[in-house]
């Protein structure tokens, strides 16, 4: 058999190089130290502005990090367009460039067209997926987003990035400023002002309403003067469009009012219950008492009065539904020693904790109001799900020490369970007939309403924390206390690689071959064609390919071009890479992965060779021996 190796990029210095060398080669490996370092300045310095031939992509993808660490975001997605055009085929300049455009509003959706290519390109490598990953999380797409975390898990199981975010998609997070979508070409401050303007404009007039209502109830009760009642309600109309009048003038961006209603569910809520108020004021104001209503005028004036404490009530518990957190918090708690991974973890404790106290406060009151008691033997199910939620395993540990560290979330738990149990014990009691035995049967419902003591004291807990989550930036029972994991601190960044480079003795093959050999697999399957080279740039390879090649390209990028040297008839190399059409020029452009370099055995092999090596030694020290 014939050896075989492979090409490697060469390895990055221990120590700092000295970066005024004039090889370019060390003067980027320099430069990626430092980024490692998180040492940006120094990595400008140590690119320089010399010669970078041979490795313009690797130089300019170090220069877009280093200008993105230093906040110069034009300056990194220039540079790391020139690492793209240097090697279309790149998959760690796609990656760049997208990680470059991701920070640049209104150009995300090109850093997602960029991260689908460096997929396409890499698929057998993890980060391509996490970036397309993030940017699915980042336009609210959470299945998109699951499923290339899991691809990069698949790949790299310790990826601490994928393994946290793919906890947030699973809890279906959005960011803090969700409202906006990062592909909209306009700055999100603009998008947010157009948002507070619109959940102003909401929360006065539903103010107004109720305020407004409230007085001509009680100008009715008092005076009677049901006319000048009337009037006042009236009256207020023109005030509510007063503010409507002022809060649109606020308004500059219309056009993107529908699309912040659909992004922003709950903002949409909010404006819907704004119009049904109006319509509900219009009709209770013109029935005002003492004309007969039966039941429909206390539904209209009971929404206009309690639509403001009833919606931010239903939102939190509603917030709290949303999403698998128990799946989530399995993830979080795969990466114990991540800050961020336990920040999200006792965040997703609170929501759990809010789920749990939602669960008993809705049985309490649908037992109550049914009159149905049995209902409350369900109550133990809730802490047995709050103690089945916490992960198996070493997994395990991460929640018990956020617990131990959160006492008022522990707290809050034990309270919760109190709360089943008096509740079960309760309805065990009313169930079995002991208090009609006793006479008290009469009293069973005091008691009963007395069960939600407890359940309020936990409600109060939670308000408590929130209040200073807010004030301390702690996690809380909120979505808005998870965060997104970003950064490489535990992983080296894939865009500082080093390019793969054609060795010496593989560009003297190519330079003396008359042609190539170019596999890729078609729709058939493998297929082989006859290419010429047609020259050499910066580490790329130029082919000049039959138009099948071209095809097969757009589909499926991968290719692998064999070559073998006329002047060493044992020699042959192997190019793998992603071919790239240049329309402009007319060739394939070959953008190296991987390159290996191999000998036929016979002679002029690597044995035959080793063999007459060690002959001549033998013939030059006298020790030759003959037969």
């Amino acid at each position: 058999m014939g050896s075989q190796h492979e090409v490697h990029e060469p390895p990055e210095p221990d120590s700092e190089p000295d970066s005024d060398t004039g090889d370019p080669r060390e003067r980027c490996a320099t430069a990626a130290a430092l980024l490692e370092r998180d040492r940006p300045r120094e990595a400008l310095d140590a690119i320089g502005h010399g010669q970078v031939t041979g490795v313009a992509d690797w130089a300019y993808r170090l220069l877009s990090l280093s200008f993105e660490r230093l906040g110069r975001d034009a300056e990194a997605v220039a540079a790391a367009e020139e690492a793209v055009r240097t090697a279309p085929g790149s998959w760690t300049a796609r990656l760049r460039l997208g990680a470059a455009l991701r920070r640049v509003p209104g150009r995300r959706w090109e850093a997602a067209v960029q991260a689908d290519r460096a997929v396409r390109y890499a698929p057998e490598e993890p980060d391509p997926h996490v970036l397309a990953g993030d940017l699915a999380l980042l336009r609210g797409e959470h299945h998109r987003a699951e499923a290339a975390y899991r691809a990069a898990l698949r790949l790299a199981d310790d990826h601490p990035i994928a393994r946290v975010n793919l906890g947030l998609a699973l809890l279906r997070w959005r960011p803090p400023h969700g409202h906006h979508d990062p592909a909209w070409p306009v700055d999100p401050r603009e998008t947010g002002r157009t948002r507070d303007a619109v959940e102003a404009w909401s929360r006065q007039i539903r103010v107004l309403l109720a305020v407004a209502l409230a007085v001509a109830v009680l100008l009715v009760l008092r005076t009677g003067l049901a006319g000048a009642a009337v009037a006042g309600g009236v009256a207020v109309l023109a005030g509510a469009a007063a503010i409507t009048l002022r809060r649109g003038r606020e308004i500059r961006l219309w056009r993107y009012v529908p699309r912040l209603l659909a992004r922003d569910p709950w903002l949409g809520v909010s404006v819907s219950a704004t119009v049904l108020a109006v319509v509900a004021y219009t009709m209770a104001v013109a029935t005002l008492p003492p004309v007969p209503q039966g039941v429909a005028w206390p539904l209209l004036a009971g929404f206009v009065l309690f639509n403001g404490i009833a919606l931010p009530a239903l939102r939190v518990p509603a917030r709290a539904w949303r999403g698998r957190p128990v799946r989530a918090l399995a993830e979080f708690a795969a990466v114990p020693g991540d800050r961020t991974a336990r920040r999200n973890a006792e965040t997703t404790l609170w929501m759990l904790t809010v789920r749990a106290w939602s669960a008993l406060t809705g049985l309490l009151l649908a037992a109550g109001s049914l009159g149905e008691l049995r209902l409350a033997l369900a109550a133990p199910a809730v802490p047995v799900a709050l103690a089945l939620a916490r992960p198996r395993g070493t997994a395990g540990h991460l929640v018990d020490r956020v617990l131990a560290a959160d006492r008022l979330l522990t707290a809050t738990r034990y309270l919760l369970t109190l709360t089943s149990v008096l509740l079960t014990g309760v309805a065990v009691v009313t169930s079995s007939g002991l208090l009609a035995g006793a006479g008290l049967e009469r009293w069973a419902w005091w008691i009963w309403w007395a069960c939600g003591v407890p359940a309020a004291v936990p409600a109060g807990a939670l308000a408590l924390r929130a209040a200073r989550a807010r004030g301390h930036d702690l996690p809380g029972p909120w979505r808005s206390g998870l965060a997104m994991r970003e950064g490489h601190d535990v992983r080296p960044p894939a865009d500082t690689r080093a390019s793969i480079f054609l060795g010496g003795d593989v560009r003297r093959a190519l330079a003396r071959a008359k042609g190539v050999v170019l596999a890729f697999t078609d729709r058939e399957g493998p297929r082989t064609l006859a290419a010429d080279v047609t020259g050499q740039a910066d580490g790329e390879l130029l082919l000049t390919a039959p138009a099948d090649a071209w095809e097969v390209a757009g589909r499926d990028p991968r290719v692998t071009v064999f070559v073998a040297d006329p002047a060493e008839s044992r020699f042959w190399a192997e190019v793998r890479g992603i071919a790239v059409g240049d329309v402009e020029t007319g060739v394939l452009r070959i953008t190296p992965k991987r390159v290996l370099v191999s000998e036929v055995p016979g002679l002029g092999g690597a044995r035959h060779r080793d063999r007459h090596r060690r002959r001549r030694t033998r013939e030059r020290h006298g020790t030759t021996r003959t037969r």
